[in-house]
């Protein structure tokens, strides 16, 4: 075997091994891993506001007020006992001394939905984010290889996980082909443009609209 059929063969070794072997990469897995953990955590929202949706308006805004001044706290030098930890654990390289966002917009898309939409198109919403967003995120960062130019970045195995996890899933909350396919097509989108934390704002809020129109 020559040096450039050896060259190939290295090119062809696909990226699964590199996560796997290299340290860094490993860590970036850890990283993913706490924050998709908290990102899923989300999806307890619609099942809690069943039972008692003004009680889970207040959990939510209090959480998310309470994650906002404990990270403010932290910037400031000021090191929270466990939520300080948490977050520099789950904080990825372009969060590194800024102010996370991510638990905010979080927390702030799941008030939207059930503020702003019944159900089931606030739960289709909410878990279109929890799962769409959550899953897409993991498989594109870790097995997307193809990565077109007007993807800014984000893959296109990504794109297809959000679909199907929002079609399956919408389809188990509303039993409707139609509002599960609209749901589905419309979170790939919103998840596919470059929004970085945004789009936990973006997509329940457009998804649960997009599903009330046609319910």
């Amino acid at each position: 075997m020559n040096q450039t059929d050896m060259q190939k063969n290295e090119l062809a070794i696909p990226r699964f091994y590199g996560m796997v072997m290299g340290i860094p990469a490993l860590r970036e897995l850890k990283t993913e891993l706490i924050r998709k953990s908290i990102h899923f955590l989300i999806a307890l929202s619609p099942s809690m506001a069943a039972v008692n949706l003004p009680l889970t308006v207040v959990i939510l805004s209090i959480g998310t007020l309470v994650y906002a001044s404990l990270e403010t706290l932290r910037l400031s030098g000021i090191p929270v006992p466990l939520i300080s930890s948490l977050t520099n654990m789950a904080s990825r390289s372009r969060d590194k001394g800024r102010f996370v966002l991510g638990p905010v917009t979080l927390g702030l898309g799941a008030l939207l939905a059930l503020l702003l939409y019944p159900s089931p198109a606030a739960s289709i919403a909410i878990y279109a984010l929890a799962f769409g967003d959550g899953f897409a995120s993991l498989i594109g960062k870790f097995f997307g290889r193809i990565r077109p130019a007007f993807l800014k970045g984000k893959s296109i195995e990504g794109s297809i996980t959000c679909f199907m996890m929002v079609l399956v899933i919408s389809y188990q909350v509303s039993f409707s082909y139609k509002i599960a396919l609209i749901a589905a097509l419309t979170a790939m989108v919103i998840e596919a443009l470059p929004l970085e934390d945004y789009d936990n704002l973006a997509i329940p809020v457009i998804v649960g609209l997009a599903v009330k129109m046609v319910i």
